[in-house]
């Protein structure tokens, strides 16, 4: 192979290359999907069904004890050491002597007729699953920061391995100049050798970033409950416009699971007060009760004896020495611990998005330097190149430039990814949806 025909090779190799790197594969995973199936495929997830569950069986016994009577069975044997009796004695007239050994089995019965706690207490239960679930929630929303995180990883890894790949694919058409050079005896074997040399280094790079991606991507299948194909393209989210919303309402957003979980919180002291009040208002029930004892109810028969009663009764403690009080303002201060790390919360997270925002506005920055920078160095590269094919320069300044021009493009690469993942990181921060 002439001089001529390999740098025209090396020409066509390299707009293959460039036209390849154009027509990259068609995006096929997304980070929305995989967030959403992390989140379902975490066992935690189980916990919301079953506390609703829990929940469910304590509400059926608040019904059990409203419509159904509570039975009991009780049964005693004593001996005391006095009972009733009289010293006057009636001549022709037995009085009866009341046993000391007393015995008694029976069977009670009460039925609630008025409750005022029941409504309360049952109340109390709702909010409280409620509160359970919304903390459930709130625990599983950090595996999407988590998810983020290995996706990204991947992502940047992808990308560099794209722009070290395009430079390993221009390197090896200059290859072919070089040999040609050395073959026809107008270059020394070291402008060979060192672009193999460069190539044996940058294929390295290569299965290093290779490995990272394995090794991202195996933590989000892992996340995500599947296996994911190291040769599968991913999607680069591009949430500028959401972001630039976000940013502009930043201080109206409550997207966080968190907030739900104070307000559900603060639902469930509610109940509670109103649960305590409803302790001392009057409690109405019917009672019955069934045995056989002896005595009986008849204390002056000596013989075993089957008897009944049945009733109503009223329950009221109108005064508790100011335990009422006291609940109350014991939820109170519960209440305003609840406000105080709420407030703490939003200053965390008012602190967070600041770094986002200064990352996302410094990446943006360097984004537009980036392309000028690419711009220079590629005409640089361009002169380089067409010099090295008229054996002007030596392939070690060749690779210099070209170096040059990879590592500008690999920062931009990396800059698209690192702005995506802040935006990305701001919105999960904030609660809100990737798109």
């Amino acid at each position: 192979m002439t001089v001529r025909s390999a740098a025209l090779a090396a020409t066509l190799a390299l707009a293959a290359s460039r036209s390849q790197a154009q027509t990259a594969p068609r995006d096929s995973l997304r980070l929305t999907t995989l967030q959403h199936a992390a989140v379902a495929r975490d066992p935690r997830n189980q916990e919301v069904q079953l506390l609703a569950q829990q929940s469910s069986l304590r509400l059926a016994n608040l019904r059990a004890e409203q419509r159904l009577p509570s039975l009991r069975v009780d049964g005693y044997a004593q001996y005391q050491s006095d009972v009733p009796h009289t010293p006057v004695t009636v001549p022709g007239l037995v009085i009866p002597i009341v046993p000391k050994d007393w015995y008694d089995a029976h069977l009670s019965a009460q039925q609630s007729l008025y409750d005022a706690t029941l409504g309360a207490r049952r109340a109390v239960e709702t909010a409280q699953l409620a509160e359970s679930q919304a903390r459930v929630r709130t625990t599983l929303y950090a595996l999407r920061q988590n998810m983020n995180d290995a996706y990204f990883a991947a992502l940047q890894a992808e990308a560099q391995i794209g722009e070290v790949q395009a430079s390993v694919n221009d390197l090896e058409a200059q290859l072919l100049v070089a040999r040609a050079r050395v073959s026809e005896g107008s270059a020394l074997p070291s402008e060979q050798n060192t672009i193999d040399a460069e190539l044996l280094r940058r294929r390295q790079a290569i299965a290093e970033l290779r490995a990272a991606k394995r090794a991202a991507l195996a933590i989000v299948g892992d996340l995500a409950g599947e296996t994911i194909d190291t040769a599968i393209a991913l999607a680069l989210p591009d949430p500028a416009s959401e972001a630039a919303s976000a940013r502009a309402a930043i201080d109206q957003l409550r997207a966080r699971p968190e907030y739900e979980q104070y307000a559900r919180s603060r639902d469930v002291i509610q109940r509670e007060e109103d649960a305590r009040s409803a302790q001392d208002k009057p409690h109405v029930l019917a009672f019955a009760r069934g045995g056989i004892g002896r005595p009986g109810l008849n204390l002056l028969n000596p013989n075993f004896a089957a008897y009944w009663l049945a009733g109503v009764q009223v329950q009221w403690s109108p005064w508790n020495w100011g335990a009422t009080k006291r609940d109350r303002e014991a939820l109170t201060l519960q209440r305003q611990i609840l406000d105080a790390d709420e407030q703490a919360f939003r200053d965390m997270l008012r602190r967070s998005v600041e770094q986002d925002i200064a990352t996302i506005d410094r990446i943006a920055a360097a984004l537009v330097d980036d392309d000028r920078i690419i711009a220079l160095r590629e005409r640089i590269a361009a002169e380089s190149r067409a010099r090295f094919g008229e054996n002007v320069v030596t392939s070690a300044e060749y690779i210099d430039r070209q170096t040059d021009v990879l590592s500008a493009r690999t920062a931009r690469a990396v800059h698209r990814v690192e702005l995506a993942q802040a935006r990305v990181h701001f919105l999960t921060t904030l609660g809100l949806e990737v798109q």
